[in-house]
């Protein structure tokens, strides 16, 4: 009886190891593959949510896009010209009145070679000018606040020699001769 006893258990022992065996192998890795998936279906959901959200105020973002385009555009800031040559001969133009209304007197003016950059025309005018202090002051100033928008670049400036008196002095000259790039921007029309 006592073996009949012992078999029995052993044989139930075994069927526990077996079970566990079975647990372990098998349920185990699918509980925690479904546990993986689960959690990996909420991140989905998750940034599905998200993205619904981002595409829901596409509409929105686009139209508030174009009020800033046309903002943009009615605000002038870049030369409104079709072609080079005639944005040159507006900044020309712009020149040659600053410098006039500043009591300055215009030496030279040429237009430079364009050069696109990040998606604009770069135009540009050298200037050449005589003028005072006071002259140079009032026409950069009246570029600082000039729609389109006006830049100085490479700007030099040389005091005008003094005239010599009948004393073989040099008497001293309150006139400067000016040398500078003014350069404004134009957007390139795509063809």
């Amino acid at each position: 009886m006592n073996k009949a006893l012992y078999q029995r258990w052993l044989a139930v022992g075994l069927l526990f190891l077996v079970l566990l065996l079975f647990m372990l192998g098998v349920v185990t890795p699918l509980i925690s593959n479904g546990l993986a998936y689960h959690e990996e279906k909420t991140d989905l959901l998750f940034r599905l949510q998200r993205q619904q959200k981002i595409a829901a105020r596409k509409d929105s973002v686009a139209q508030n896009l174009e009020t800033i385009k046309r903002q943009f555009q009615e605000q002038g800031y870049f030369t409104h010209r079709d072609t080079e040559a005639l944005a040159s001969a507006d900044l020309q133009n712009i020149v040659k009145t600053a410098v006039t209304d500043a009591g300055g007197q215009l030496t030279s003016t040429q237009g430079l070679p364009g050069k696109i950059e990040d998606g604009f025309n770069r135009v540009a005018v050298r200037v050449r000018m005589n003028g005072t202090m006071e002259t140079v002051r009032s026409v950069l100033r009246s570029f600082a606040g000039n729609v389109p928008i006006l830049i100085i670049d490479q700007i030099d400036i040389t005091p005008v020699r003094g005239v010599r008196n009948r004393g073989n002095k040099t008497e001293p000259s309150s006139q400067l001769n000016v040398s500078f790039q003014v350069v404004s921007f134009m957007r390139v029309i795509k063809q």
